[in-house]
């Protein structure tokens, strides 16, 4: 999997389940037709979900069977299961025997806003900065799976073969016979990523017919820092403005006199994932994604399966940070492809005078130049703190629609 590299922001635009149900969808000049049936998420073999994933260079492991499969083990509660196979008719309209998918759309239901969200610590943070368009709290929504922990979607195709899938979705879910909804609420599609435009164009095409609203809008940003392709930390630090060079040195040098600053991977990610969660929370406390709540044991529940089904020595990667013998900060990242993408992180707040925040970001720089990696991600949010170590925006998008009322 490798995420494309953006020379420049993407125009964003403005504003503009158990039973098996099928819909019929075909586009000009693309034959045989396809139909996109509902199917449950633990029906799909693995080895299809991540094939079609490898054929998309827009998608990341946050679409891949195991994050996703992580996301129903610990969220299962809060929502209810859409996902959507695409697969070819012949000419007659039925399906063809022994046919691969050629596209998978994880997609889950539930209202904007469940009663219970607050116990569960339920969000869909997306940025301060950009105001979107409200929906009602009780509105029932389509959303992509695990959106409200996923930081990009995408459709998991070729992107040939976007358009018929995306065709495929818009008319499962412009049946009248098909499942129920008052918006289509699709989150965390990058702006520049061909899918979003498929999508759009699909709903675009039934929007006056049918009476909906359309809008397509920017929704947050991933700030990016762009790694150079050779030379170390202090090669890196050359490219940054002068007051924020100056500020990183101090504060590095600061630090080094109370001991040697390492950043060292976990060997056994699930023994040591209560630290992880512990300095986590004392970083966070009742904000945090672990407090002793029904929310919490979730997101327990949910780091836990990720390292489980990822392996313990695979691309999601839990690491300390020390001064000294001191342990006093603990990160979670993914390795996609090119990309570092740093995920989760708790600092001990105790150790304030050390900076420990740009001890963090400093380490992970020289890991991921170490690693050859040509991206540092921070994923969704403008916090200044990215911006310091020369991140630029790569911003998400929205698409919503809303069927008219009355």
């Amino acid at each position: 999997m490798t995420i494309p590299t953006l020379s420049a922001e993407p125009v964003c635009p403005g504003a503009v389940g158990g039973s098996e149900r099928t819909a019929t969808a075909s586009t000009p000049n693309r034959a045989p037709s396809f139909v996109a049936l509902s199917r449950p998420f633990e029906s799909i073999p693995r080895a299809t979900w991540d094939r079609l994933l490898a054929a998309n260079p827009w998608a990341t492991l946050f679409s891949s069977w195991a994050f996703q499969r992580a996301w129903w083990d610990a969220y299962g509660a809060n929502a209810h299961d859409e996902t959507l196979v695409i697969l070819p008719l012949d000419e007659a309209g039925a399906l063809l025997a022994d046919a691969d998918p050629i596209g998978i759309v994880p997609l889950m239901h539930r209202h904007e806003i469940e009663p219970a969200d607050l116990a569960r610590h339920t969000r869909m943070r997306h940025s301060t900065e950009v105001e979107l368009t409200a929906v009602a709290a009780s509105a029932t929504a389509i959303f992509f799976g695990a959106s409200y922990h996923a930081d990009y979607a995408t459709l998991l195709a070729a992107p040939a073969d976007f358009d018929v899938v995306a065709e495929a979705v818009a008319t499962y879910l412009a049946d009248p016979d098909g499942p129920a909804w008052d918006v289509i609420d699709l989150r965390r599609l990058r702006c520049g990523d061909p899918a979003a435009d498929a999508l759009a164009a699909a709903f675009g095409r039934r929007e006056q017919a049918a009476g909906w609203t359309l809008n397509l809008e920017r929704e947050d940003v991933c700030p990016v820092v762009a790694l150079p392709e050779a030379g170390d930390f202090d090669d890196f630090l050359a490219t940054l403005g002068k007051k924020e060079r100056h500020e990183i040195r101090r504060k590095l040098r600061r630090a080094e006199a109370a001991g040697p600053i390492t950043l060292t991977r976990s060997t056994d990610p699930l023994a040591d994932l209560p630290q992880f969660v512990e300095l986590h929370q004392k970083r966070w406390g009742a904000e945090g994604l672990f407090p002793e709540t029904p929310g919490g044991a979730m997101s327990r529940v949910f780091f836990r399966r990720l390292f489980e089904l990822l392996g313990l020595d695979g691309p999601l990667v839990l690491s300390f940070l020390a001064v000294g013998e001191r342990r006093i900060g603990a990160g979670v990242h993914l390795e996609d492809g090119p990309s570092l993408l740093y995920y989760n992180a708790g600092l001990d707040p105790e150790v304030r005078e050390l900076s420990p925040g740009v001890l963090m970001i400093a380490s992970y720089v020289r890991a991921a130049l170490a690693g050859g990696f040509r991206r540092m991600d921070f994923l969704r949010g403008d916090e200044p703190y990215k911006y310091e170590w020369g991140a630029a925006d790569e911003p998400i998008q929205r698409l919503l629609v809303r069927r008219s009322v009355g």
